[in-house]
């Protein structure tokens, strides 16, 4: 049996980690039309409800339903229908009563979490981000999840591979997926004819590369429209970039925490971001996606998730592809979020906050889901659905990230389980892409500062995985 970390030790780091979480606009929390999951959001959020909920009392009384609380991150288009789902939870049985609080984006869900652990009020079922769970699991604050499965007689091999994989540790399950991505390759079609191009996305960077001036316009010795942008640090420049490090050769670190950032492949994937601006065709953005919408952008790589309030905002045709290939060939990651149960709480809490989970990613509730909002389905049999592929027939730019999945592989550990590693990647990045500074400089500054972030995580990791 694994031992966990004093309580000290873990309330010491955990609160670190939350205290330097930049409050940003996650992948995928807080989407709405123009925003996406790299952009800020727009439309009408959930008020926030205070952290301090306490374990809430479990009434036996006949005709009485168990209370659990659970702690969204959605805003917007995105908030709405996760509530819907929520709804529908609680008017699909009458055992449970899930009481929905938004507490903001990702980093301000952790970030309170966080606290909430100090202050020993924790929620009973949260979604936590694919740079966040880990730091949960880390120090014991999620529960494993294998019994609630078999309890239940739920098929875990129905969960798409690359998604369910992700979430387990030492052959144990701890993480649910619920709102999955991929990034994909966005592209004005209206602007494409245009330009003369053909329908589809580039195939290599190369490629891309050579179709950029039919795609800039001036005015006047202005740019007026790029072919392409980018986003910052705070909208997930890290994320977009690692499957770009990967298709010039190169890898943010490898799974034991060697950083490999500024190796040789890594900065010339560095210097390729960086040519982009120099060269005139691609613009770093304060707001990728209203830029994509509002036609100063021809194209943009972001999130699966943002498909579905982009389609309903912008005045053009957008189309979808898989990521362009760089030297190295092709190279996509995941992204996105699920679901967790506090391991602190009584069994009976977790069993009803395991029905909300089961009936979140359950076939029938991932294809509403799914639709609503461009997230991937995380069940194969939703995927394989009559109802399914008559959806992607109608809507074929939602079938790109299910057809590129196969392709894509988990994150680099630098990113995903160093705390704020993207934000130390993203930052690095945006000197590479605003700055214009050399990516050799950069990178090896960033990779240092990566290497001194690891340790107390090697650390803990050693005494969780004993």
């Amino acid at each position: 049996m694994a031992r966990s970390l004093s309580r000290r030790a873990f309330l010491t780091g955990l609160v670190a980690w939350a205290g330097t979480a930049t409050l940003l606009s996650a992948c995928g929390s807080g989407e709405s039309g123009t925003s996406g999951s790299q952009g800020s959001t727009s439309g009408t959020s959930s008020p926030t409800t205070p952290a301090g909920t306490g374990t809430p009392a479990v009434v036996s009384s006949t005709g009485s339903r168990v209370r659990v609380v659970y702690w969204g991150s959605f805003s917007g288009a995105l908030g709405e229908a996760e509530q819907a789902v929520v709804q529908r939870f609680n008017e699909s049985q009458d055992d449970v009563q899930l009481e929905y609080q938004y507490q903001g984006n990702y980093e301000e869900t952790a970030q309170k979490l966080a606290q909430a652990v100090a202050a020993r009020q924790t929620p009973d079922i949260v979604l936590l981000s694919d740079v966040w769970w880990f730091k949960f699991y880390l120090n014991g604050v999620i529960a494993p999840l294998d019994d609630f499965f078999q309890a239940r007689q739920i098929d875990r091999t129905d969960y798409v591979d690359p998604l369910i994989n992700e979430g387990i540790r030492q052959g144990t399950l701890y993480w649910v997926p619920f709102a999955r991505s991929t990034p994909l390759f966005y592209y004005n079609k209206e602007i494409w004819k245009e330009a003369g191009l053909p329908d589809r996305g580039p195939s290599t960077w190369d490629e891309f590369r050579q179709w950029a001036p039919k795609l800039v316009k001036t005015e006047g010795g202005t740019t007026t429209r790029y072919a392409f942008a980018h986003p910052n640090a705070a909208s997930y420049i890290a994320w977009l970039f690692q499957g770009v490090i990967w298709q010039f050769g190169g890898r943010y670190s490898d799974p034991d925490f060697t950083i490999r950032l500024a190796e040789p492949n890594g900065v010339e994937a560095g210097q390729f971001y960086r040519s982009t601006v120099a060269e005139g065709w691609a613009v770093a953005s304060q707001d990728l996606n209203a830029d994509f919408v509002n036609g100063l952008a021809a194209a943009m790589l972001a999130s699966t998730a943002s498909l579905g309030g982009l389609t309903r905002s912008a005045p053009f045709e957008i189309g979808t592809a898989f990521l362009p290939e760089g030297p190295a060939g092709f190279g996509c990651c995941t992204g996105g979020s699920g679901l967790a149960i506090l391991a602190d709480k009584p069994r009976e809490i977790q069993e009803a906050a395991f029905s909300y989970l089961a009936f979140a990613t359950s076939p029938e509730t991932t294809l509403f889901w799914s639709q609503r909002t461009g997230y991937m389905p995380v069940r194969k049999s939703a995927v394989q659905s009559e109802e399914m592929k008559r959806f992607y027939q109608e809507n074929p730019n939602f079938r790109t990230a299910v057809e590129q999945l196969p392709k894509t592989q988990p994150q680099d550990a630098a990113r995903v389980f160093i705390p704020n590693g993207d934000q130390i990647i993203g930052k690095g990045l945006e000197r590479v892409t605003i700055n214009q500074e050399e990516p050799q400089t950069v990178f090896a500054e960033v990779a240092r500062t990566l290497e001194s972030e690891a340790k107390p995580v090697l650390s803990q990791l050693a005494q969780r995985e004993k």
